[in-house]
């Protein structure tokens, strides 16, 4: 089965929302329009940036798609410092980063909150980018395995098959975010296709429509030979999505 990629940009917390702009306007600069048509580009920003650079791609008619980097799983309440699904559609955002593992490992996100998060943003009628993958303390005792087929499991629960077909997963080792270290082309096409034989067992045929991403330490680089990979459809982008040039590179990485 052909699945369309899906290349993201998490910018973190990086870029205000008057570099925001700069940034969007010159990787449209770089992008042509065969770059849309060979996959879906998405950029998550901030918070503070998505109004502004939803204004930006509506009103320039850029074909980028708006993403958020995480929200909380009820629609409003007493929950200072945190945004809704709901305020997100709003903003015509279209994905959201959920359980990623900085928000696993630094602000306490359970395996349970990135299942409330995940059906919280298919409620809303937005795509999660389902975050998994293990330490390197998991992956020396070889418990990748385990690791990403018990939060595979826990994120899907309860999820219905005609929603899982939106739904993206970003296989991300958390031994290689930021530390310049990546797996191999070869060890992440392995995990990633333990991680669609786990999905096959939730939702059956669908699972072959999903698209899994490969995210850490993904580069202009290296981008062609993961992207090489049969279960490889896409990548989530932390650092080289930063600069407009590296990220445009890693788009175009047919050429």
């Amino acid at each position: 089965m052909t699945r369309r990629p899906v290349i993201a940009a998490n910018w973190k917390m990086h870029h205000d929302h008057l570099v925001a702009i700069q940034v969007i306007q010159k990787l449209s600069y770089r992008l042509e329009p065969a770059d849309y048509e060979d996959c879906d580009v998405v950029v998550c920003p901030p918070f503070t940036d998505l109004r502004t650079l939803q204004t930006l791609t509506e009103a320039d008619r850029l074909p980028i798609q708006l993403g958020a980097q995480d929200c909380h799983w009820e629609d409003q309440g007493a929950f200072t410092g945190e945004v809704s699904p709901p305020m997100l559609a709003r903003l015509n955002v279209k994905y959201v980063i959920v359980g990623h593992s900085e928000r696993r490992q630094l602000f306490g996100e359970t395996d349970d909150d990135v299942h409330r998060k995940c059906r919280a943003v298919l409620r809303h009628d937005m795509s999660p980018i389902v975050c998994v993958g293990e330490t390197l303390e998991e992956h020396d005792d070889e418990e990748t395995d385990a690791r990403v087929m018990h939060q595979i499991t826990a994120a899907f629960g309860g999820v219905k098959a005609a929603d899982a077909e939106r739904c993206v997963v970003a296989y991300e080792p958390i031994w290689c975010i930021g530390t310049g270290r990546n797996a191999t082309p070869d060890d992440a096409n392995a995990t990633i296709g333990v991680i669609r034989e786990t999905l096959r067992r939730l939702f059956g045929a669908t699972a072959d429509a999903m698209r899994i991403q490969y995210g850490g330490s993904v580069k202009p680089g290296n981008i062609a030979a993961l992207m090489a990979m049969p279960e490889i459809d896409g990548a989530l982008v932390g650092g080289a999505s930063l600069d407009p040039d590296d990220f445009a590179r890693i788009v175009q990485y047919r050429r």
